[in-house]
């Protein structure tokens, strides 16, 4: 188990840090989608931050159980989040945010697997 959760943890953290740098340098496609959904763009900054932070405690989270459960479970719910406001913006396409929240679920339950 732990071999998977290197594999899904690794994968999510790379796309975290990629996601955490379009928000953070505020690149169109990414600020249009957030303005559309009715995220304000002082968001912007602290979202980016919160992704990082998953990325880190995701990488953190191999050698630590805790912090990668934590990890894990934060990247989770801000997913969950993410889908949930696209829902109540009536934004349906929604396939990137639901795609990682299962690829954070999965993170998060081989986690706990491999503990």
């Amino acid at each position: 188990m732990f071999i998977a959760y290197l594999a899904t943890a690794t994968l999510l953290a790379l796309a975290l840090v990629a996601s955490a740098t379009l928000t953070a340098r505020r690149a169109e496609p990414v600020a249009t989608n957030m303005r559309t959904v009715g995220v304000p763009d002082s968001w912007l900054p602290r979202l980016a931050a919160l992704k990082a932070a998953g990325a880190v405690g995701l990488v953190g989270g191999l050698w630590s159980t805790p912090l990668g459960i934590a990890a894990a479970t934060g990247v989770t719910l801000y997913f969950i989040g993410a889908v949930i406001t696209h829902l109540r913006a009536k934004h349906y396409e929604l396939a990137p945010a639901a795609v990682l929240t299962l690829i954070s679920a999965a993170a998060l339950t081989l986690r706990i697997a491999s503990a």
